[in-house]
């Protein structure tokens, strides 16, 4: 059985739905591996196509279980099999992945498979796109290198297989000036060739170059099983470290994150903000692009009521509730830590991941007595904008760590736009109308918010109590006409034309929005309906 998993490899990687049939057999058959050769060949077996095999988490896992006892060999196949299978199903295997990093960096004393981890870790924190592409790139497909030969001057390299000539494919009269003197060897004639190969005695005698036989090589011979053997995949060069990013783990190693296996330092420390009452949208990354959530009604900035970002089953009794909100000019991320678990946890830090916008904590999270089991703490977070920025998607996507005594756990929730508009972005007049000619036409975007009975007044002052000034009014027709302007954190600004129909019986508003980074329109929108309509 061990043979056959190990042979098998090969081929696999070579015409993967020719032999796709057997990998059931010998995923049935794992007790019965014993050498690490074969062992180490399954685990890449079940690791390359994990996407076929129901099961892939659990088999792994089973390997994952004795990995200290394991060779250097399995634990490398181990280590890429896991993170091959997170990158194709990241909501599913977000534990395991964590696991077999940790068991990698923290617990291992082998360099190779130690640093194999931390580039691993680095990869899918930083730019887990970039991870997949490098991980499960594609492979190309494997030929020999002596279809690129012509056939004389192979079999005349295979002569000296043994000198520098074969090595850099060129014949030994290459490598000496002039030709005097140096011996041309050939092989033999192949089966069926009636004429004589080249021999010493023939070109000393001045044969003519015309006579040489032309001997064409066979495939399949012993050079080509040789050539065949090498399945290392390539290498591919990084993408752009500014591509989106969908999936994966937060920076342990850069930006500041590596602090949470020490302690609670940050890069950019800043003054303690007030706290405030706030909320995000969406969970952890089970339900990364869920936009669902409760919202509450609340004067002056609206702020929606805590939702649970991390649930106590992922986090091994540890769960995070919690909501971002602005006021005053100041940004918080309020948070209730719950204690669901039998033993103490103590010694909490945070760390955000890069992020569209910069978000990072303005101090360390405090958490001042241990929080015994079955206790909540609520903790009010001061939030900047002055941290690392790189686009997510989507564009309001923020990856978390959070480490205690117990482990490091790791959600993404999904924050409102509107904690981001800042109290300055009031346009004059005349800006408003220079600015609004000046954006082309094709960055406007038109929306409806139904459901809205509000009249143009209530409307205004609602929204300005979010930072969305109202530039002027006027009515059109029995129409009221809002004309608005905000500014986000980075300086984007947006312009808004609202349209409200007093007595219209389905409560429809329109919205018109001009900017010069049209990608942040939909977001815009999203803020607008959430404002108006709680």
């Amino acid at each position: 059985m061990w043979i056959l998993s190990g042979k098998l490899s090969g081929p696999l990687a070579d015409a993967p739905l020719r032999y796709e049939s057997v990998i059931a057999t010998l995923c049935e058959n794992l007790d019965s591996l014993d050498e690490p050769e074969a062992r180490a060949a399954m685990i890449w077996i079940v690791g390359e196509y994990a996407e076929r095999i129901d099961n892939a988490d659990e088999l792994l896992e089973s390997f994952l279980e004795g990995f200290h006892d394991e060779s250097t060999q399995v634990q490398l196949q181990l280590l890429t099999a896991i993170v091959k299978l997170f990158l194709k199903k990241p909501t599913e295997t977000q534990e395991l992945v964590q696991q077999v990093l940790s068991l990698a960096t923290q617990d291992s004393d082998n360099p190779d498979l130690r640093d194999r981890g931390y580039i691993y870790w680095r990869l899918l924190s930083t730019d887990p796109v970039a991870a997949k592409e490098v991980v499960l790139a594609e492979k190309p497909l494997i030929s020999e290198e002596t279809d690129l030969i012509e056939p004389t001057l192979l079999d005349e390299l295979i002569c000296y297989i043994g000198t520098l000539a074969s090595v850099y494919h060129k014949p030994p009269s290459a490598f000496v000036e002039g030709s005097r003197g140096v011996v041309h060897k050939s092989l033999p004639p192949r089966t069926g060739s009636s004429e004589s190969a080249e021999s010493p005695d023939a070109v000393s005698a001045g044969v003519p170059p015309s006579e040489q036989p032309a001997v064409i090589p066979t495939q399949g011979d012993l050079l080509g099983d040789l050539l065949n053997l090498d399945l290392g995949p390539p290498v591919s060069s990084p993408p752009i470290a500014t591509s989106s990013v969908q999936m994966g783990a937060v920076d342990l190693l850069g930006g500041g994150l590596d602090s949470l296996m020490g302690g609670p330092s940050f890069a950019a420390p800043s003054t303690v903000m007030p706290s405030n009452l706030g909320g995000p949208l969406g969970g952890g990354l089970g339900d990364l692009f869920d936009l669902a959530g409760g919202v509450s009604n609340l004067s002056g900035s609206h702020v929606a009521p805590k939702t649970v970002w991390l649930p106590a089953v992922k986090a091994k009794g540890l769960e995070i509730s919690g909501t971002f909100s602005r006021r005053a000019g100041s940004l918080s991320m309020d948070i209730m830590l719950s204690n669901k678990a039998l033993q103490v946890m103590s010694d909490f830090a945070i760390q955000f991941n890069r992020n569209s916008f910069g978000l990072a904590p303005a101090a360390p999270l405090q958490v001042h007595t241990p929080l015994a089991p079955n206790q909540n703490v609520e903790i009010s977070l001061p939030l900047n904008t002055v941290g690392s920025v790189m686009k997510m998607d989507p564009l309001n996507n923020l990856q978390v760590a959070v480490k205690n005594n117990i482990d490091v756990f790791y959600f993404s929730t999904l924050y409102p736009l509107y904690i981001l508009f800042v109290e300055d972005g009031k346009m004059e007049r005349q800006m408003f109308l220079a600015t609004w000619k000046d954006i082309p036409n094709e960055n406007e975007a038109q929306f409806q918010i139904k459901d809205c009975p509000l009249s143009a007044d209530a409307a205004s002052s609602k929204l300005q109590g979010n930072n969305i000034f109202t530039i002027a009014k006027r009515n059109v027709e029995g129409q009221d006409m809002l004309y608005q302007s905000l500014k986000l954190t980075n300086g984007i600004c947006v312009l808004a034309e609202l349209r409200i129909q007093p007595g219209s019986p389905n409560f429809t508003v329109g919205l018109s929005l001009k900017c010069r980074a049209p990608e942040v329109t939909q977001h815009i929108f999203q803020a607008y309906e959430t404002i108006l309509k709680n």
